[in-house]
């Protein structure tokens, strides 16, 4: 594994100072399936006792997006250390854990594979109950374990279900209806590019570096988001569905049309300001007609989620609060720490599983491709 400054330690020690750590159910969570090797220790009473973090973007950053066999190599080489850090970090032995939770899947299989069979060798060495983990049912899930008000970001919510989630990264781009643990009722998804993508590719466009997302709403926040015109795809159309694919052509077909001597820092922030609120208003578009949906209404969910890696863009957050507000609905977004791929969700998804006795009972084969409405 890599120096020391690669480990990054988010939310060591209680995080909600129950104090009930002794009696609580502890998970040891395992997160492999892209660029990052995380585990983390949480227990039955939302405290975060460690969770640690491998990220390779050092690694990626000069490929400008994930090269899946590096990941792979880097999470052989990360994630026993990693695992140990982790139990370390919370003064904790393996005998102190009492399950163990791995992502299964969806994901680049080679990195899925890696944390799997490691969370699969601990739980058959120690006899310990295993649970096979959804990616996307962490991030679902995440915000029951921490989550707050853009506005107010000490102040935590508990998410109670039902709830309407808005989940946005890298790879996919959703709306659903979240009943409980396992129970996810699609409302919308993208017909093409998630929008995490489409911030990643408008940054490699721009030559802004790996990853795009966060680089993408920085710059946005000193534009002009009014100098440039992007499309919003289907904000003209029924139903809850997204495309982010013609927001991406028309940016580059503009950036063809214009002389590298024009294209400056201010131009760099309008653009990325203009393209960013283009994508805010699509997914505001999808989340209004959501809330029209029958079944939407039926659940009448009390709370507005939105989680994944996209979670983190501020506009996106802001304009999402502002909806639910006008909705007389609460809001809730992870703290930034969480929204990414990490450990903590895999442990507590796990938590929330063997609570209701999903536990793996045989051996199962990870799945690159694993639908929440398959659960």
């Amino acid at each position: 594994m890599e120096s020391d400054n690669i480990i990054r330690m988010d939310m060591g020690g209680t995080q909600n100072h129950n104090n009930n750590s002794d009696k609580a159910t502890l998970c040891l969570g395992i997160e492999s399936s892209c660029d990052e090797t995380s585990a983390a220790i949480v227990d039955s009473d939302k405290n975060i006792l460690a969770h640690i973090i491998y990220s390779q973007i050092p690694e990626h950053q000069k490929y400008g997006g994930v090269v899946p066999e590096l990941a792979a190599r880097a999470h052989i080489l990360a994630v026993d250390e990693v695992i140990k850090l982790t139990l370390e970090r919370a003064n904790k032995t393996i005998d102190d854990i009492d399950v163990i939770a791995a992502t299964a899947g969806p994901g680049l299989i080679g990195g899925v594979l890696i944390g799997w069979m490691a969370a699969t060798g601990i739980a058959n060495a120690t006899n310990k109950p295993l649970v096979a983990v959804n990616h996307l049912e962490g991030h679902a899930l995440v915000p029951r374990l921490s989550a707050a008000s853009a506005s107010d970001s000490k102040t935590n919510i508990d998410v109670e279900f039902p709830y309407l989630l808005m989940l946005a990264s890298g790879g996919h781009c959703q709306i659903l209806l979240v009943h409980n643990v396992g129970k996810y009722e699609l409302i919308g998804q993208t017909l093409d590019d998630s929008a995490g993508e489409a911030f990643d590719k408008i940054a490699k466009m721009l030559n802004l570096g790996y990853p795009g997302g966060p680089i993408v709403d920085n710059r946005a926040k000193l534009g002009d988001a009014k100098r440039f015109h992007f499309p919003r795809p289907l904000c003209d159309k029924p139903g809850c569905d997204f495309s982010f694919s013609g927001i991406k052509t028309a940016a580059r077909m503009m950036l063809d049309k214009t002389s590298e001597s024009d294209i400056n820092e201010q131009f760099i922030n309008d653009f990325c300001a203009s393209f960013q609120a283009a994508v805010v208003d699509c997914i505001t578009n999808r989340l209004h007609n959501a809330l029209k949906d029958e079944r939407v209404k039926v659940a009448q969910p009390k709370t507005m989620v939105v989680a994944g890696g996209v979670a983190k863009n501020s506009a996106i957050r802001a304009a999402m609060e502002n909806l639910a507000k006008q909705s007389n609905m609460l809001f809730a977004a992870p703290p930034m720490s969480l929204c990414t791929d990490n450990g903590a969700m895999i442990a507590w998804a796990g938590l929330e599983n063997y609570k209701i006795g999903k536990v793996v009972k045989e051996p199962i084969a990870p799945r690159p491709r694993w639908s929440l409405t398959e659960l």
